[in-house]
């Protein structure tokens, strides 16, 4: 087993919180900040998730503003315990993030991007404590997808506990999850992920590693289970009243927005169809934050 490097160049930090044990990148602007506040970078979850997923991202907006990326419990640096993986539990160390850094910096407000999935946890975190983030951006999000919206109780998800226990079971869990991140099988579902053969190989390679790492089958096991998918997110979505921008991706496995007619005639939503895959910032880094930057300002 490799030892697991730095998915960014940057500072790495840890805080102990609720959700456990959590860490963080950290960067400061290099040259000419620009007068925003601090920007935090929330990855996806997945088998292999991990920091490195916003990287492009990262070294954008180190240029120009204080810029942090989180490692969600159960992946990369933070804590990956055999607990149980919830929306609530990846809420709540963003919330603890946030207040560090906005105890950290002395501002009122963040800035917050979430990909794919954590954009639920990042909406969540939103409407728990609205005057801790200023603004929202959502990359290829969940929860648009189909002809069924999800308006469920509060806190529910969508979690498959026969699917979870047949999964997770002792004799054979460790198994399951080797084949979920063998390298053809992580390949395959970047591929699927980028519309393309062409993924970014450095993503894949650190996927290898991160995959390899003790208590690495925790979360991706609940995810797998549909436990980190929450049941009204919808709800949510429909109650967000801070600026909100998407993009959405054209090619691959993350296309269908149907759902966005929920909230896209709302003044504070606003929809991006962008060229690629569901991580088009890897593709064309200029292409997707001349779209993005100008929502901060």
């Amino acid at each position: 087993m490799s030892v697991l490097p730095l998915a960014l160049d940057a500072e790495r930090l840890e805080i102990d919180t609720p959700a456990g044990r959590v860490s963080a990148y950290r960067a400061w602007p290099q040259a000419g900040a620009a007068n925003l506040p601090p920007v935090l970078l929330v990855h996806s979850v997945n088998a292999s998730g991990s920091a490195a997923e916003v990287a492009p991202l990262f070294e954008h907006c180190r240029r120009r503003r204080t810029v942090y990326a989180l490692d969600l419990p159960g992946f990369g640096f933070s804590e990956r315990s055999d607990r149980v993986y919830t929306p609530r539990l990846m809420t709540d160390a963003i919330h603890a993030l946030l207040s560090h850094m906005r105890q950290t910096h002395g501002v009122e407000a963040i800035d917050v991007l979430g990909l794919s999935l954590s954009g639920e946890f990042v909406v969540r975190a939103q409407q728990e404590a609205p005057d801790t983030v200023r603004r929202m951006a959502l990359v290829s999000p969940t929860g648009f997808s189909g002809r069924t919206r999800r308006h469920g109780a509060a806190g529910s998800t969508l979690f498959q506990a026969w699917l979870y226990k047949l999964l997770a079971w002792p004799r054979w869990s460790d198994g399951v999850y080797r084949n979920l991140t063998r390298p053809g099988v992580i390949r395959y579902f970047l591929e699927r992920t980028w519309g393309s053969k062409r993924i970014d190989e450095g993503l894949w390679r650190y996927d290898l590693i991160t995959t390899r790492q003790p208590g690495a089958k925790y979360a991706p096991l609940y995810f797998v289970s549909a436990g980190l998918f929450s049941r009204d997110i919808n709800t949510l979505y429909e109650s967000v009243a801070c600026p909100v921008w998407v993009s959405m991706a054209t090619r691959g496995d993350f296309t269908d927005y149907q759902g966005k007619v929920t909230v896209e005639q709302r003044p504070n939503w606003q929809f991006h169809a962008i060229e690629g895959g569901a991580l088009p910032y890897f593709e064309d880094l200029a292409a997707f934050t001349d779209q993005l930057d100008p929502f901060w300002v």
